[in-house]
C-alpha cells in the first residue's frame, strides 16, 4: 500500500483539498501510471474535477474532498493490483471505477488479482464482479448456470474453471457439449458429412481449449477420452462421472433436452450451463429450456444462477452499448405488442 497524506488548500474554490500518494520504492511508476500515460489519461477522463500531477514517485491529487478521496482509493487498489504483475490500462480503470462507485462489498484488487489459470504465458482471472461471483459459484457448487449476453466470458470462464479442475485431479475428464442449432440453420441443409455438419458449432469450444492447453496435447487428449467435445445428442443414455461437464449455448435446448442434460451427472461430477435467453434459435412454438429452468430448479440445494449483465463485457466497449440498446428496443416493442416480443 502507498503512503499517502492529504491537506485541505486553504482558499481553494469548494473547500478543494490536496492529497499525496507515494508510489513504493519496489514498483515502477510507469507499472501504475500505464505506457504513456494511458492509466493516468484514463483516471483523469473519469474525474475531470481531480488535478493530478505525477513527478517520480509522487502523485498529488486536488480538488473536491469526495472525488479526491475516490481517486485516491482507487490509485491505491491499482497499486494492489500492478504490484500483482498485472499489467494495467485503460480498461482496468474503467472496470475498477464501476466497482467503487457500485454497490458491491468486492474490491478491485480482489476481483483483478484471482488467478483461474496459467498457460502459455498468460493468467486467466475474472475481470468484472459479476465474473467473480461467477467463478465463485463454480467453485462452491455442482451445478452453476451462467446466463447473460455475449462477450461476458460465461463459456471461457467455464473452460478455464475445467482446464484448471483437470490439473488439479478434482475430475479426470472434461465434457464440452452443445446443442447443434444456431441462427436459424438445421444441420439437414447443410452440406457434407455428419462430422462435417458438426464441427462448427463446436469451434468455439475447441477455440477455448486452444487457449488453454497446450495445443499440440489436445489430439492426444481427444483420442485417450480425457477432453470430449460433442453434439448434445450425443449424451442421451449416458452417466458422468468425475467429470467436469460443460452445456454452452444452452438456450438452443428445449425443457426436454435440459432435463436430459442435467440428469447425465454422475458421482464427482461438476455441470455449467451457459446460455444467453435473448438469442434463442429454436423453431417456433418450441420453449427455450434455459428460460424456464431457474423456474424448475430455482428452490434445489446445490444448483446456482448466475447473471451476468453488460456491465460484465469485457469485448470492445460498444457491445455493451449494443446489447443495452437492443434490451431497450425489446422492452418498447413488447410494450406495443401485447404478445411480447417474438423469438
Amino acid at each position: 500500500m502507498a503512503d499517502t497524506s492529504a491537506r485541505r488548500l486553504h482558499g481553494a474554490g469548494g473547500g478543494d483539498v490536496e492529497h499525496r500518494i507515494v508510489v513504493p520504492s519496489h514498483l515502477p511508476a510507469v507499472a501504475l501510471l500505464g505506457t504513456g500515460d494511458e492509466v493516468l489519461r484514463a483516471v483523469e477522463a473519469g474525474f475531470p474535477s481531480v488535478r493530478i500531477h505525477a513527478r517520480g514517485d509522487q502523485i498529488t491529487l486536488q480538488g473536491p474532498p469526495g472525488d479526491v478521496a475516490l481517486v485516491a482509493r482507487l490509485l491505491d487498489e491499482l497499486l494492489e493490483v500492478a504490484a500483482t504483475g498485472t499489467e494495467l490500462s485503460g480498461d482496468v480503470v474503467a472496470r475498477s471505477v464501476r466497482m467503487l462507485t457500485a454497490a458491491t462489498a468486492s474490491r478491485p484488487a480482489e476481483v483483478l488479482t484471482q488467478n483461474i489459470l496459467s498457460s502459455r504465458g498468460r493468467t486467466i482471472r475474472p475481470k468484472t464482479v459479476g465474473q467473480k461471483t461467477y467463478v465463485d459459484a463454480i467453485d462452491r457448487h455442482t451445478i452453476t448456470f451462467g446466463i447473460g449476453p455475449a462477450g461476458t466470458g460465461k463459456t471461457y470462464l467455464a473452460m478455464a474453471k475445467a482446464v484448471q479442475a483437470l490439473q488439479a485431479k478434482q475430475v479426470n475428464r472434461i465434457v464440452l457439449t452443445r446443442p447443434a442449432v444456431e441462427a436459424g440453420e438445421r444441420l439437414g441443409f447443410l452440406p457434407g458429412s455428419l462430422s462435417d455438419k458438426i464441427d462448427p458449432y463446436l469451434h468455439p469450444l475447441y477455440d477455448a481449449l486452444h487457449d488453454m492447453v497446450d495445443p499440440d496435447s489436445i489430439p492426444r487428449l481427444m483420442e485417450s477420452g480425457t477432453v470430449e467435445v460433442a453434439p448434445l445428442a450425443y449424451m442421451r443414455g449416458r452417466t458422468l462421472n468425475d467429470a467436469f461437464i460443460i452445456l454452452d449455448e444452452a438456450q438452443n435446448t428445449s425443457t426436454e433436452q435440459m432435463k436430459m442434460f442435467l440428469t447425465r451427472l454422475g458421482f464427482g461430477a461438476k455441470m455449467v450451463v451457459t446460455g444467453d435467453v435473448t438469442q434463442v434459435d429454436l423453431p417456433g412454438g418450441t420453449t427455450s429450456g434455459l428460460r424456464v429452468v431457474e423456474e424448475i430448479l430455482g428452490g434445489v440445494d446445490d444448483v446456482e444462477f448466475c447473471r451476468l449483465t453488460s456491465d460484465d463485457v469485457v469485448r470492445h466497449r460498444l457491445v455493451g452499448s449494443i446489447i443495452d440498446a437492443y434490451a431497450s428496443w425489446d422492452q418498447t416493442r413488447a410494450g406495443h405488442d401485447p404478445r411480447g416480443p417474438r423469438r
